[in-house]
């Protein structure tokens, strides 16, 4: 799907969905929160307010289905993903995708990575 010319304005210059999802310990497919998913969520969130990014809104989600790969990321409305393990990771999104438009290819996830 594409933006139409007789759509709103977006809302969200980005919006970025962190995967919480929570499965039992020991799950074979694992969880992105397993993972310290809500933490790097926390990180993110405060880290984007600390730079003063507008526009821009870190949401918790619910199961991306991509856990395997995780913890996960999407971002709207371009729809890359990212598996990000780390405040530093989360730093390299925040200022390389969020901040300039760029993207940060060490952490993308594609199609030929689904379990």
């Amino acid at each position: 799907m594409s933006r139409r010319p007789d759509d709103p304005p977006l809302h969200f210059a980005a919006h970025v969905f962190v995967c919480c999802n929570r499965r039992p310990d020991g799950h074979p497919r694992g969880s992105c929160a397993a993972r310290g998913s809500e933490r790097l969520r926390d990180y993110m969130k405060a880290r984007a307010k600390e730079l003063g990014l507008k526009g821009v809104r870190v949401n918790a989600a619910g199961c991306l289905d991509r856990c395997e790969l995780g913890p996960c990321v999407v971002i709207y409305p371009e729809g890359i993903w990212y598996r990000v393990n780390s405040p530093a990771d989360v730093d390299a999104v925040l200022a390389r995708h969020v901040e300039t438009g760029g993207r940060v290819p060490a952490l993308m996830l594609d199609h030929a990575e689904e379990p």
